[in-house]
């Protein structure tokens, strides 16, 4: 059986949805600027030293954002269905990022170009609504990881996470959990051992 898919336009719903109203005329705009795109499970939708020039909303699939530090793969977001991500400091200052971007699953993604989005959020206000509480979301999603990496111990890390991102927990390989959480895989074996 074929998997049903959205739309741009189901997309845009869901979009105003979880961030702001809107009238068929902001919706009709909203969708006007989205670009629907597939990645194939490994494949890069950011590598390092491009600029981040849009906003991404996963329809479905699975990705992470990781750095390389000391030749170390260190992860720092991973993102499941129905979340936005973007490389944040690329985005805002158009220079290139340090962070790539990865597809962990075959992929369906929204793309929101940054100066389409603010063309279109000067002529409408819950666009820029929206806007506003996407890049509020991002960043409270960092604070809340930045929080559970310096007062959490590596239990309560994982149980949050359990919490917090249940599909990521479910889908994402271990290895790449470990390192979002900041923990070797040992580590987090125990650690997942301990709370059965």
């Amino acid at each position: 059986m074929k998997e049903l898919q959205n739309t741009t336009r189901d997309i845009a719903r869901e979009l105003a949805r979880k961030y702001s109203t809107m009238t068929h005329e902001e919706l009709d705009t909203l969708e006007s600027i989205l670009v629907p795109k597939k990645f194939a499970k490994g494949e890069m939708i950011l590598k390092v030293g491009e600029i981040c020039e849009n906003i991404y909303y996963i329809d479905k699939g699975l990705i992470r954002q990781f750095y390389y530090k000391n030749n170390k793969e260190l992860t720092e977001h991973i993102g499941a269905d129905g979340e936005i991500f973007m490389c944040i400091e690329s985005l805002f200052r158009e220079e290139p990022t340090e962070l790539q971007v990865e597809a962990l699953e075959n992929s369906i993604i929204y793309l929101i170009p940054k100066h389409r989005l603010e063309q279109v959020a000067l002529h409408n206000v819950n666009i820029q609504i929206m806007y506003r509480k996407i890049l509020e979301e991002s960043l409270i999603i960092s604070q809340i990881h930045a929080d559970l990496l310096r007062f959490e111990t590596a239990q309560n890390r994982y149980l949050r996470l359990c919490k917090l991102k249940p599909q990521v927990v479910l889908r994402a390989p271990l290895v790449y959990i470990a390192s979002y959480l900041q923990m070797t895989p040992e580590t987090l074996s125990r650690v997942r051992a301990a709370t059965v």
